[in-house]
């Protein structure tokens, strides 16, 4: 009976130890990634940066959202030249928001609100989410 007391022991030790080990690799991780240049090098960073963290943490061990805003805004717009990337991130569980503000301002100077690429939302002001993101705990990220 002693030596069974002691086995079980040993047993329910290993399980918690093991528990704790791959409990800390199946962390879930927060980032917003915020794109507010027109800059190609940067728009192909912050996909790039989307991508590899989804790589390294595994896609479901991570909650990634690309904000865009301003003259960033047109890395989610349907004519940017990495509209298909953007939209198969998006397939991959990448959030894509588009500022409203932004999208409103572009409305008022061309009479018409830029098209969006598909899989893309609108939130009320891009600065706003960001904000509202890193008070849940999400990581900010400017490339």
């Amino acid at each position: 009976m002693k030596n069974l007391t002691k086995s079980f022991l040993v047993l329910v030790s290993s399980l918690v130890l093991t528990a704790n080990l791959y409990g800390e690799d199946l962390k879930q991780h927060k980032v917003v990634i915020q794109v507010s240049s027109d800059d190609k090098a940067t728009r192909t960073l912050a996909l790039n940066n989307a991508a590899n963290l989804q790589e390294l943490y595994g896609i479901d061990n991570i909650t990634v959202e690309i904000v865009a805003y301003g003259a960033g805004l047109g890395i989610l717009t349907a004519d940017y030249e990495d509209a298909t990337r953007v939209k198969s991130l998006a397939m991959q569980n990448i959030t894509f928001s588009a500022c409203g503000n932004t999208m409103k301002k572009i409305a008022k100077k061309s009479g018409k609100e830029p098209v969006l690429t598909e899989g893309v939302q609108v939130v009320k002001a891009g600065v706003g989410q960001i904000i509202e993101l890193q008070e849940q705990g999400y990581s900010y990220i400017r490339p």
